[in-house]
């Protein structure tokens, strides 16, 4: 199975997201169901490795914390632009989570790709040459900022790819504690 760790986002924060989803040429727009934050991508997972993984999440102990979501950008190069996202502000809550996450995959076995953690919430796919609307759709959108939100528990999610896009699938939820 083709895996990832993540914050789901609460329906509200995906709702504000879902509000900035127009006026841009060219973005593949994701569905609401599929914006989340990922903390830890894990790929193509053996059963075993799975069941370790589980075990170490299940014993992964983090607290409770808020996150609020803030300001847009977009990942690529000037020639071509691979996706826009929503950036998260600054949280050590966060970081320490991820870290604990990335830990709990390592131990299972899982051979990890050393990329530095940015978080954020992928919101369209492109191809193609980025233009001057897209820098102008993230400029008029500078300000963007939703209401804090409590992160409860940190999601495993299956990832089946299609020519129409992925489906994700919450495969286990583990609770984050008070």
């Amino acid at each position: 199975m083709r895996l990832f760790l993540a914050i789901a986002l609460p329906q509200d924060q995906s709702a504000c997201l879902m509000d900035l989803q127009c006026g841009l040429q060219g973005a593949r727009w994701l569905p609401p169901e599929n914006l989340h934050l990922t903390l830890c991508f894990l790929g193509e997972t053996e059963p075993r490795q799975a069941q370790d993984l589980d075990a170490a999440l299940t014993a992964l102990r983090a607290p409770r914390f808020s996150l609020t979501l803030s300001g847009l950008g977009v990942f690529g190069t000037a020639s071509k632009l691979r996706s826009l996202w929503a950036g998260v502000e600054p949280s050590n809550a966060l970081t320490r989570l991820q870290a604990k996450t990335e830990r709990a995959a390592r131990g299972a076995g899982l051979p990890l790709a050393k990329k530095k953690f940015r978080p954020h919430v992928t919101l369209a796919r492109f191809k193609g040459r980025p233009g001057a609307r897209h820098y102008d759709f993230i400029s008029r959108h500078a300000l963007f900022r939703t209401a804090p939100f409590t992160v409860e528990d940190i999601v495993l999610f299956s990832s089946i790819l299609a020519q129409s896009g992925a489906t994700y699938r919450a495969e286990a939820r583990y609770p984050l504690g008070e």
